[in-house]
Parts: C-alpha cells; sequence; structure tokens
C-alpha cells in the first residue's frame, strides 16, 4: 500500500464513521493537510500516517513536534479563508501491518 491508498482507506473508515469530506491534500506554502473533514460541527484536519513496521516507533511516532507545527500553520492558512472559524481538531488516522489492515483513529491526536 501506497501513501495514496492508505488517504483513501482512511477517508472511506472515516466517511463510514459519519464524517463528511471538505478537501482532500489540502496545500499551501506552510505544507500540507491530508484530509479535512467535518464531524458535525467540528472542522477536523486529518493526518494519515502509513507503517509497514515498528522499527522507528510505527506511525503515531513519526507525528513529531515539526510535523504538527506544519499542520497547525497549514490549518492556520485555510481557517484564515473562511468566513467564521468553527470549532477545531486535528485527528490521525494511523495505518499498520504489511498491507495497512489495522486502522487506529486517534480523535484530538494534539493540540494546537
Amino acid at each position: 500500500m501506497k501513501g495514496g491508498e492508505a488517504e483513501r482507506c482512511a477517508e472511506t473508515f472515516l466517511l463510514h464513521q459519519r464524517l463528511r469530506l471538505l478537501e482532500r491534500n489540502y496545500r499551501c506554502r506552510f505544507g500540507e493537510i491530508d484530509l479535512i473533514m467535518r464531524d458535525g460541527e467540528v472542522l477536523v484536519f486529518v493526518e494519515v500516517r502509513l507503517r509497514t513496521s515498528l522499527v522507528f516507533g510505527g506511525a503515531a511516532a513519526s507525528i513529531t513536534s515539526l510535523k504538527q507545527a506544519k499542520l497547525l500553520r497549514t490549518a492556520q492558512h485555510y481557517l484564515a479563508g473562511l468566513k467564521a472559524v468553527p470549532p477545531c481538531r486535528f485527528d490521525a488516522v494511523l495505518l499498520s501491518g504489511s498491507n495497512g489492515g489495522k486502522i487506529e483513529w486517534i480523535k484530538n491526536a494534539f493540540d494546537e
């Protein structure tokens, strides 16, 4: 499984959890957010990570403080284009195993 496949898998999983897709691969000069979704009234910025091995700590360990800072700046850029800022959170969808078959959804994976 490659990155694009992992993102589609995570998207499908979240759609089944009743989230609504707003954007895929939102990019700006600060970075990229894999998925931007709505969970009721909450705007959810989703980072998707795929790891086939736990050698370097697995998928969760790959979301470093530097990566979190980039996600935050990118989210702020996205929010600047909205008329009103809704409640927001950062989630992580972690796929692991040789085919990404294990999915873990972490709501509020890190603070703003």
